[in-house]
């Protein structure tokens, strides 16, 4: 691992350059644009109860509202804990069929039918409950139900990919404000994933082993159990952007199973209320980053899994959507101390 700027938040530190060997984005750290790490805070904390009970439709009791169920746990259970539906409004349509990818030869463009799965998995029935308030087993039965859907979906042999993502506030891309979370599986792999496999690939090429392995740092720490690390990665993309990365090397999400689901859980729990106390409860998203489904062996040994989390604090502006390269004001050794010296109430 590339050596990393002083972990002193009140030194002075010059901007530094870092390449992300996970994404292959380079990333530029500039200290002097923020005032200290510890004083980053959201301005638009998250309100649960923004949108009344009443008129929610992922609430127990209003079943009826939503768009046909997928499953539910435990099944057929009125008194349900969680529930996978369709989505009301999909991006991609599970009604059209599916095509190869066609090439107008005339123009060299490109196109695929908008065939895909787009669901929501409603993670409480309790309106003013959200993710990190469940208990750890809870929130692993959320995972177990992303990875059964996951699995449902492997039966496609036109779905390439299957993305999770959660998105947590208005600002971060909730349209509800009902504990949920999405999968969208699509027909290809999509630009950001292809790009990730071969950097992954490039640093295993090189090096002989896995990048996301070789990310587990001293400096870099949160918190760590028994078979999962958080971490702010060293090339972080955004202020206080957090990793959870299994320990042994695994390729796809979808093998996670229960015991270790519940254990990534409480992993999950203490990095979100860390987040929540120390930045005022900011909207976040939090993505998935796995592997193509049908993948072939030879990607095993650089392809590993892990949980990227984004809270909502700073604007995606010209030079990033020109360059694809990111400011960052915080170097991610601060993050780290800053996000470890938390102190979480049991």
């Amino acid at each position: 691992m590339a050596s990393s700027s002083s972990s002193d938040s009140s030194a002075p530190q010059t901007p530094q350059l870092r390449k992300d060997s996970v994404t292959n984005r380079w990333v530029i750290f500039s200290p002097a644009r923020a005032k200290r790490p510890s004083d980053f805070k959201s301005k638009s904390p998250i309100n649960p109860n923004q949108q009344h009970q009443q008129q929610c439709p992922f609430c127990i009791g209003h079943e009826h509202e939503c768009a046909p169920e997928i499953f539910r746990v435990p099944p057929d259970n009125p008194d349900w804990k969680l529930r996978v539906i369709q989505n009301l409004y999909p991006a991609l349509s599970r009604d059209i069929p599916a095509a190869e990818e066609g090439n107008n030869s005339d123009s060299g463009r490109v196109v695929v039918n908008g065939f895909g799965f787009h669901d929501v998995v409603i993670e409480t029935p309790v309106h003013s409950v959200q993710l990190s308030d469940l208990s750890p087993r809870e929130i692993g039965e959320v995972l177990v139900a992303h990875t059964r859907r996951i699995k449902q979906l492997m039966s496609y042999d036109s779905i390439k990919y299957v993305q999770v993502f959660k998105n947590h506030g208005a600002s971060a891309g909730a349209s509800m404000s009902h504990s949920h979370s999405q999968i969208m599986a699509l027909p290809v792999v999509p630009p950001a994933v292809a790009t990730r496999l071969g950097s992954m690939k490039e640093y295993f090429d090189q090096t002989g082993k896995c990048s996301v392995c070789e990310s587990n740092s001293k400096d870099l720490l949160i918190d760590v159990s028994a078979h999962f690390i958080s971490i702010v990665p060293f090339a972080a993309t955004f202020p206080f952007e957090m990793w959870i990365i299994p320990l042994d090397h695994s390729s796809h999400f979808h093998e996670l199973d229960s015991e270790k689901a519940v254990e990534l859980g409480g992993l999950l729990k203490l990095v979100l209320r860390k987040m929540s106390l120390q930045l005022n409860n900011p909207p976040f998203n939090f993505m998935v980053q796995t592997s193509p489904l049908g993948d072939n062996a030879s990607q095993l040994p650089y392809s590993h899994w892990f949980m990227q989390i984004v809270p909502q604090l700073s604007v995606v502006a010209g030079f990033e959507m020109g360059t694809g390269c990111y400011i960052n004001p915080v170097f991610p050794e601060d993050a780290a101390k800053v996000l470890r010296e938390v102190k979480v109430s049991p």
